[in-house]
């Protein structure tokens, strides 16, 4: 039986200003990537996330980025490798606070933004996070982009990895995702992020946006949590995952 992880980057709300649908999302996905306070989220979101996540019985990671609020962590900033790892370690350690108040266990890291997708190909960045996550809890799982650089450096380091593919993004012919810059990047039609999802998870490839196919692992289905249509796409994909007899479990059980 196929089976793979659909997490939900969540708990982005801080503050007067509200992010997502949160406490629609979480019962229906495996797991929850939650922000740290850099980029989006703050204490009071983190608990409550934290929380929900509990009642829904899903596994919770931590989402780190760039401290960048206004930006929302996705442009890139040129930091030391000692500064990442700080900035990893000082945001792990605030999410495993809350699960440890909540009786969780923290499960994964996912880097955020443009941290993340600097990480998918630059060695440097990609040690460095991998570092941080080692010296603080070598059981956390690290999940990245597939085919990335930052699944190679947990790998040297003996850390558990999880593959990640995205549903609602479209992808270079180099595995990479197509920048947000570009009108194209964002998949909004429902059923064409579906086919596009079970075929990753059952063949191991999607279509980039060349028309080119490329190889994919799929051990963990992203949906962004501010998109539009999150809501709707997590509902949609559930319930065709659930059609194609594909098993949704949260990340650790499907690698």
């Amino acid at each position: 039986m196929y089976r793979v992880d659909l997490n939900c980057d969540l708990g982005e709300s801080f503050g007067n200003y509200r992010i997502g649908q949160d406490q629609k999302i979480i019962p229906l996905i495996s797991s929850a990537n939650v922000a740290c306070g850099y980029h989006a989220g703050d204490p009071l979101v983190m608990n409550q996330t934290v929380a929900l996540a509990k009642e829904a019985g899903i596994s919770v990671g931590a989402h780190p980025g760039y401290p960048d609020l206004m930006g929302f962590g996705r442009r890139e900033m040129n930091l030391s490798s000692q500064e990442i790892k700080a900035y990893l370690t000082y945001q792990i350690g605030a999410l495993d606070a809350f699960c440890k108040v909540h009786g969780i266990r923290l499960n994964h890291v996912k880097p955020h933004g443009a941290l993340y997708n600097q990480a998918a190909t630059d060695s440097r960045i990609a040690k460095a996070i991998c570092q941080a996550i080692a010296a603080y809890d070598d059981s956390l799982i690290v999940m990245g982009l597939s085919g990335s650089r930052l699944l190679e450096e947990a790998k040297a380091l003996g850390l558990r990895s999880a593959s990640e593919v995205f549903a609602d993004r479209n992808y270079e012919p180099d595995g990479s995702l197509v920048s947000r810059s570009k009108d194209y990047a964002i998949i909004k039609d429902e059923d064409l992020a579906i086919e596009r999802v079970i075929r990753m998870v059952k063949e191991g490839k999607v279509q980039a946006h060349n028309g080119e196919d490329i190889f994919i692992q799929a051990d963990s289905i992203c949906v962004h949590g501010d998109g539009q249509k999150a809501l709707i796409f997590v509902e949609r994909i559930g319930q065709a995952l659930k059609k194609e007899e594909i098993a949704i479990l949260p990340l650790g059980a499907t690698i």
